[in-house]
């Protein structure tokens, strides 16, 4: 079993930035994928950013065109940790964030990774 947990949301104004961190901990033995996702109130939840590597399961890296350019996902395959520089936020950008992890990017990619976190709340002001 593998417990994950997003960290680093909060609120700030319009163009200012925020970090998120996702850590993967219980059997993390095995390399893991992880991957970004949000959920607006009445929305349905969307890939944001996704990047990793599963043991048997091709690398993949991917961004949502609405955050290309402001937003850098990164990860720590040692410690099976995700990150997520957001820059240049916009009031659209807030929503809950949650963090998948799952032992192959397939799973991640379709938004079906085996393990998610509870969310970690983003909101951006005008």
């Amino acid at each position: 079993q593998v417990q994950v947990m997003e960290s680093g949301g909060g609120s700030v104004q319009a163009g200012g930035s925020l970090r998120l961190s996702c850590a993967a901990s219980g059997d993390t033995s095995r390399n893991y994928c992880m991957g970004w996702f949000r959920q607006a109130p009445g929305k349905v939840r969307e890939a944001v950013a996704i990047i990793g590597s599963g043991e048997g399961i091709p690398y993949h890296l991917y961004y949502a065109d609405s955050v290309k350019g402001r937003f850098t996902a990164s990860k720590d395959s040692a410690k099976n940790t995700l990150f997520l520089q957001m820059d240049s936020l916009k009031v659209e950008d807030s929503a809950i964030y949650y963090c998948a992890a799952d032992q192959g990017c397939n799973s991640v990619v379709a938004g079906i990774g085996r393990y998610w976190g509870q969310g970690t709340q983003v909101t951006v002001s005008s």
